[in-house]
């Protein structure tokens, strides 16, 4: 789960795709928001559904070779969100872990992902910041898999909550400057 989690996609259509390492440009993130920003949204948008699925995917191989075992779901989601924040092939320097966290939580919880999508769509509406709405809605998930009774699930996500919170500082940094950037859904930067 953790190899699987650590498969940099971000980087690696950026360079099919734009020719480039992403990592040393626009934010210098590998998740699909730089991509969408540097190399253009159909790239970003790729990112993001295979960053989505490496997560998902991770559990559900879990599942089939353990039984469905409750504990080895987890720990699987927990590697895979481990190996994208922390790929050993990048020096451990990975991405922030929203699109993978939330393809664990649909392989665990997907109802839970319902309200948290929600409030992602909702704060961008209104802000069009990408990193607010991500933490806002990475905030949601805990409170809603309890409210929903899956409290193991629900401390699993506080993990996940903290570890996103912890990888957006430089973003929380820029915000409270006023520094962050804003995301449009149009064509990438320069186009």
């Amino acid at each position: 789960a953790y190899l699987l989690g650590s498969i940099p996609f971000g980087l690696i259509l950026a360079k099919i795709l734009g020719g480039s390492d992403i990592r040393k440009s626009g934010s210098g993130n590998i998740g699909a928001t730089n991509v969408a920003r540097v190399v253009g949204p159909a790239a970003g948008i790729l990112t993001l559904l295979l960053d989505v699925a490496k997560g998902a995917f991770a559990v559900w191989l879990a599942g089939r070779f353990s039984g469905h075992s409750a504990t080895m779901l987890m720990l699987a989601g927990v590697a895979a969100l481990l190996g994208h924040c922390f790929p050993v092939w990048l020096g451990f320097k990975g991405g922030k872990g929203v699109a993978t966290g939330g393809g664990v939580i649909l392989a665990l919880t997907p109802l839970v992902a319902v309200p948290a999508l929600a409030v992602f769509a909702a704060a961008f509406a209104l802000t069009r910041y990408v990193s607010l709405s991500s933490m806002l809605a990475a905030l949601v998930v805990p409170l809603a898999a309890y409210l929903w009774g899956h409290v193991q699930a629900a401390e699993l996500y506080l993990f996940l909550v903290i570890l996103v919170i912890l990888q957006h500082r430089a973003n929380i940094g820029r915000l409270l400057a006023g520094k962050e950037p804003k995301t449009s859904l149009g064509a990438k930067r320069g186009s």
